[in-house]
């Protein structure tokens, strides 16, 4: 093996290059401007980051005021999670919104206008699209960022997804890498085991990412999970055999390799941040995002340090880490390219071929995604103000429980004097007596997950037979109800088109 040997600044340099960070506060912090000039090449956005288009406008120009190839990347995969409408709730539908209604151009158009958005404040890395096909239905973490449970339905449209994204200049990041579908634990809380042959693996968690890869997705995202067929001992994330062996090697991936969030206890439980990036790194992978959680300086100042140590005691190769810095570098002169080109203001990209002139798309998918069935009685649309029962799950990591959910607020638009109220038990005396005479609207998440949640809506049912069921999440249960509404997500499009089938106007 050649040994390079290069000054220390260099060093740091590299090290600084590979982090992708997050930090607290609207405006960035003068560490973090301090730490670009240094050489960080990367700024991972939350919501936290966000409260108005033209805000993060200003707070990007200022990262590029530093440094203008400097790479912001977010994760807005829209649906049920969304960083740009953290407080007010997607204007686009998610993946499993999308999958379902298998209109590939539909996907196309959605993610082009949602990277159009992006690339008009200034981002220019979307850690987006999930590529998970969400095989196991009891899934508490992927569910509807899924496009759905088969293989070549999510490959065709994170191909789609991909091309939207990036035809518009902002880097896709294919997530999560070999496959997050088959999971029953979050990665947040701990390490998820897929316990499965090569063959299951080839033929089903592998198919979309190939597809991604030979679309040219720019970048690719790896899971935290355990795959025992591929690597026993280490989470993907930092498996030699995953990253390099299949990622790189037998699916031919040249471009970035990105970490999940290196604080999730799947790897920081067991491995602390620092080593597990630097195994991480050596692994194969070339960016370690991290700031979900920890979002200091003392953090970036530690994995620097961290992978600076690991080059010098030979723990880590010099030339490994000079890849990845390499890597990062490209794909940010990519993304300045497409800048310096004006890629991100594409006229009309707001509206698809067919639909109606002036149509937002993501209210457009959202329509299309509906799934209405009607009980054995006829259905009387609403046009008195109902009260609207939110049977209310913990929302999990990725998802975050900033974001508004429901249709309360869209029935409201259209009915004023709508009431809600959330509940999180199996009671419906509660919920009975807040409606009083009026029509109850009972809004549900994932009600095949959660045993108390489906007591509390046949109760409810039974008392009120006339009630409407919302289902926001997976649409696994059977339908139920006067009037049953699958959205295939909880973005706030979706609400919104529920409330309309609701009122009759969409229906």
């Amino acid at each position: 093996m050649t040994t390079l040997v290069h000054a220390t600044d260099t060093l740091t340099r590299d090290a600084l290059t590979v982090l992708q960070p997050g930090f607290v506060g609207t405006t960035a912090p003068d560490w973090l401007l301090r730490r670009i000039g240094e050489g960080l090449s990367s700024v991972g956005l939350f919501g936290r980051n966000i409260v108005s288009p033209e805000q993060l406008a200003a707070l990007t120009a200022q990262l590029r005021a530093e440094r203008d190839d400097v790479l912001v990347a977010i994760d807005e995969e829209g649906g049920d999670v969304t960083r740009l409408e953290v407080k007010q709730g997607s204007s686009f539908p998610g993946n499993y919104a999308l999958g379902s209604v298998d209109d590939v151009e539909l996907t196309r158009a959605v993610a082009r206008e949602l990277g159009r958005r992006l690339a008009a404040c200034g981002v220019d890395l979307n850690w987006a699209p999930s590529a998970d096909v969400n095989s196991n239905a009891e899934n508490p973490v992927i569910g509807v960022r899924s496009f759905g449970p088969d293989p070549d339905l999510v490959a065709r449209h994170t191909v789609a997804y991909v091309d939207g994204l990036q035809g518009v200049g902002v880097a896709a990041c294919t997530k999560h890498f070999p496959g997050h579908g088959d999971t029953n634990v979050d990665s947040h809380d701990a390490l998820p085991r897929i316990d499965v042959d090569l063959a299951t693996l080839h033929a089903r968690e592998l198919v979309p990412f190939r597809a991604a890869v030979a679309a040219g997705t720019k970048a690719v995202m790896s899971a935290h999970i355990l795959l025992s067929a591929l690597d026993p001992h280490r989470p993907a994330t930092l498996s030699p055999q995953i990253l390099t062996g299949l990622l790189r090697q037998e699916l031919g991936f040249e471009g970035l390799i990105v970490t999940d969030g290196m604080e999730m206890q799947a790897v920081a439980a067991t491995y602390g941040i620092e080593r597990g990036s630097v195994l991480a790194i050596a692994a194969g992978a070339d960016a370690i995002c991290v700031g979900g959680g920890l979002c200091d300086e003392d953090t970036v100042l530690q994995l620097r340090d961290a992978l600076v140590n690991a080059v010098r005691t030979g723990e880590l190769p010099e030339e490994r880490l000079a890849d990845a810095a390499a890597r990062v570098r490209a794909l940010a002169s990519w993304t300045q390219a497409h800048r310096a080109r004006g890629a991100g203001s594409v006229p009309g990209a707001a509206v698809q071929e067919g639909t109606a002139p002036g149509a937002e798309i993501g209210l457009v998918a959202a329509r299309r995604a509906l799934k209405v069935t009607r009980g054995e009685r006829p259905y009387t649309p609403m046009a008195g103000a109902p009260y609207v029962a939110s049977f209310t799950p913990v929302a999990n990591f990725a998802v975050g429980d900033e974001t508004p959910w429901g249709i309360a607020a869209e029935l409201e638009r259209l009915l004023p004097g709508t009431e809600t109220g959330s509940y999180a038990d199996s009671s419906v005396d509660a919920v009975l007596t807040a409606a009083g005479e009026r029509r109850v609207v009972a809004v549900v998440r994932d009600l095949h997950r959660h045993p108390w949640m489906t007591e509390a809506v046949d109760a409810l049912i039974a008392a009120r037979p006339d009630t409407v069921v919302v289902e926001m999440g997976l649409n696994e249960a059977e339908p139920r109800g006067a009037l049953h509404i699958a959205t295939h997500g909880a973005a706030r499009v979706c609400g919104r088109a529920a409330a309309e089938a609701v009122v009759g106007t969409g229906a």
